[in-house]
């Protein structure tokens, strides 16, 4: 069976394969995105609008989520783990080319996908967000953070590379060979057409996907001068390679000899790191509790209490 190259990152481009036949979960309806939402709105970009949801009450003090979903998915996919995180005000977008956005003129890069999210924040009147990004949402997180760092808290960045040395070998050979007949029939060409403006331009938004990470390469240092906390996910089994993810949360702070000598922390670090067991570059996203177990207690400042019996 011909597998289907799906392109997910975030600070760089990953991918991944899907076979033809994966069926993934009905979407939930139009409708019910809807009411869900306590308000939908669209920001003014380079371009045209990009059309995002507001999820509980951005007035109550707590610090908003933004949540950035990856390449082939809609806000509609992100439901699974934003409904994991009751009681927090969340902001959810159709990025460009993708969902109730639809293709915008020009490319799709992640510099542009990090303006747009600014852009959904000053329109929804929100200072400063925790960011939370998967593959290439993970790609605009980083560059929201590198761009607009005012805008940014917490920084959560799951299967993400910074360069393509962070992918595994031959990703980006593999990229250059998609064509936008081989998602012909997929789940992800049906809810292209389900939710897109234009239903006709998926071809369009397959060709930009697929050249957006040739030559990327985002400088480390800028990447350790972030003032963000940050939490790096990525899967044991991901397109993105383990050794990079760890170069990414040293970058980040993470990995002090001093503070890693300590028998227990005793306050929250500047960087996580989680390798989920088992995970694929999209199983990563299959089991959204971990992720939210993972992600909630970042958010939070928590540090886990000493075990009972040690001290």
């Amino acid at each position: 069976m011909r597998p289907i190259l799906l392109t997910a990152v975030a600070a760089a481009a990953l991918a991944a394969a899907l076979p033809v036949w994966a069926q993934p979960a009905a979407p939930p309806a139009e409708a019910a995105v809807q009411a869900a939402a306590l308000r939908t709105d669209s920001a003014t970009v380079n371009g045209g609008e990009v059309r995002y949801f507001v999820h509980g009450d951005l007035g109550s003090g707590a610090t908003p989520v933004l949540v950035l979903h990856g390449a082939f998915m809609s806000s509609d996919a992100m439901k699974p783990l934003t409904d994991l995180m009751p009681g927090r005000p969340l902001i959810v977008l159709d990025q460009r080319g993708h969902g109730r956005t639809g293709d915008l003129p020009g490319p799709i890069a992640y510099e542009s996908l990090a303006d747009d999210a600014a852009a959904v924040l000053a329109d929804a009147g929100v200072g400063k967000a925790d960011v939370v990004g998967y593959s290439m949402g993970a790609g605009a997180a980083l560059q929201l953070a590198l761009r607009h760092p005012e805008r940014v808290d917490h920084l959560v960045v799951i299967s993400v590379s910074f360069n393509e040395a962070g992918n595994l070998p031959g990703f980006t050979e593999m990229m250059a060979q998609i064509t936008p007949q081989m998602f012909a029939g997929s789940a992800m060409e049906r809810e292209f057409r389900r939710l897109a403006p234009d239903p006709e331009a998926f071809a369009s938004v397959v060709d930009k996907i697929k050249v957006m990470d040739h030559g990327q390469d985002w400088p480390a240092e800028d990447i350790r001068a972030l003032p963000h906390p940050t939490l790096v996910i990525v899967g044991d089994h991901d397109i993105v390679r383990p050794e990079h993810a760890v170069e990414l949360y040293r970058l980040r702070g993470g990995g002090d000899a001093a503070r890693a000598s300590q028998p227990f922390l005793t306050e929250p670090p500047p960087a996580r790191l989680a390798i989920l067991p088992g995970a694929s570059h999209i199983g990563v996203f299959g089991e959204p509790q971990r992720l939210a177990d993972a992600i909630l207690p970042f958010l939070d400042d928590a540090v886990p209490p000493p075990p009972p019996g040690f001290f």
